[in-house]
């Protein structure tokens, strides 16, 4: 009889303290809900679905354009809060992905793309939604930033 290893749905490292840094990992799926419910768990409610809408997009760009959704591959999210927001690095096993020149030559978010296009939203909801992203040379992680309207003129970036 041969037995199958399977990977856990969800795997959360909480902080220690010694870090303010919490981690959780997938398996790469489209089933976000329980995901996305345990990283709006401390974000404020009249945030909530501005951020759970970026999440979602990037969440879902890792798992089925980074890791083209085998279920043997992770999405890996680093969580931090502090005084001044909220920092997310979500990470996947890919081939990396190629940002178009005009995300990383225009700070703030390209228009939408027309209507009747079928791709190309998802960076515009980002660089709405958040008020830093930022891929690694790779293409293989992405850090998300949302100030505190408070100390917006606070956060000091990793």
């Amino acid at each position: 009889m041969k037995t199958l290893e399977v990977k856990p749905v969800i795997a959360i490292a909480l902080p220690s303290p010694k870090r303010n840094w919490s981690t959780l990992s997938f398996a790469s799926t489209l089933y976000l809900y329980p995901v996305l419910e345990l990283l709006l768990t401390t974000i404020p409610r009249e945030l909530q679905s501005e951020i759970r809408l970026g999440l979602q997009e990037a969440l879902v760009n890792a798992a089925k354009h980074g890791n083209n959704l085998d279920p043997t591959k992770t999405v890996v999210v680093k969580f931090s809060i502090t005084r001044e927001g909220y920092i997310w690095v979500i990470s996947d096993e890919g081939l990396g992905f190629c940002a178009p020149e005009s995300v990383y030559d225009h700070p703030n978010c390209p228009d939408l793309p027309p209507e009747e296009s079928e791709n190309g939203r998802g960076l515009s909801i980002l660089y709405q939604v958040f008020d830093r992203v930022h891929w690694n040379y790779q293409g293989t992680e992405l850090t998300l930033g949302k100030q505190i309207p408070r100390a917006k003129h606070q956060l000091a970036w990793i």
